[in-house]
């Protein structure tokens, strides 16, 4: 077991030089100024963006909901196909994540431009043209088709678990669709509802290039603001880095609470 543990020394030292450095940086920037001396300072300003990160949790959680909603049938009705089939299909889901990130958020841009390819559609049959872009609803949409795999994956690979004999049995007892659904598949499934949420959700709250292109100056949301700190014109590192620490203690507070339901232990195997 000792020699085994030599082969862990890479990953501990890429967990050193890039997650524990990172995260002493941003805590160094953030309670310091200018100067190097200590201050909470940046930590009280932070506070004045409230609004911001109200806004930012907020958006990620529709995205998330919009995103369970929709992954939750599809990942089980691929759970359910066969064999062959369900390889095909989780191809199509992946296909769009081998293209760059820019390019499919840029794809949106078009579509829903006052020119773009929707309105373009309305105008031949008479209708007035529909604002979609640089609104809510657009940073909403760009999230929900850029994280939507990562919720369908999770669901996925823990329906695929769950025996075809398990929701026979639940038939035989007299329980109809619905109720095997609420009663049997979505208990079974939680661990996956689990990981979703935490794999769409926290890239969600903290994204910038989406609320950038899909949300125009009007939607400011906390990434974009920390992204402010270090490249744009309001140049402050220090106060960046507090807003950055603020965020992820936001998101640890949040998957904490999540934590509280999560049903790994509770599973049938």
């Amino acid at each position: 077991m000792k020699k085994l543990r030599v082969f862990a020394f890479p990953y501990l030292i890429w967990m050193v030089v890039f997650i524990v450095v990172p995260l002493l940086m941003v805590a160094y920037f953030a309670f310091t100024d200018s100067s190097g001396a200590f201050t909470l300072d940046n930590v009280a300003d932070a506070g004045q963006y409230t609004n911001i990160f109200v806004r930012s949790i907020w958006l990620a959680v529709i995205a998330t909901v919009v995103c369970l909603i929709i992954a939750y049938p599809l990942a089980f009705l691929l759970s359910r196909m066969k064999k062959h089939h369900q390889g095909t299909m989780l191809m199509i889901v992946m296909l769009p994540m081998w293209m760059n990130f820019l390019l499919r958020t840029r794809a949106w841009v078009t579509l829903l431009g006052n020119t773009g390819v929707i309105n373009s559609i309305l105008g031949v049959f008479g209708l007035d043209s529909v604002k979609m872009l640089n609104t809510e609803g657009a940073v909403v949409l760009g999230m929900v088709y850029n994280y939507l795999p990562y919720m369908i994956l999770p669901l996925y690979s823990v329906m695929v678990k769950i025996d075809k004999s398990v929701l026979e049995a639940a038939s035989d007892l007299g329980c109809n669709s619905v109720k095997t659904l609420f009663k049997v598949v979505v208990p079974l499934s939680l661990p996956g509802i689990m990981s979703g949420i935490t794999m769409v959700f926290v890239p969600a709250i903290s994204t910038f290039i989406i609320s950038r292109m899909l949300g125009g100056g009007s939607n400011l949301l906390i990434g974009d603001l920390i992204e402010m700190q270090f490249l744009g014109n309001a140049y402050n590192p220090h106060l960046g880095a507090a807003i950055s620490l603020v965020l992820m203690v936001i998101i640890l507070l949040i998957m904490t609470i999540m934590n509280q339901f999560d049903p790994d232990d509770q599973v049938l195997m």
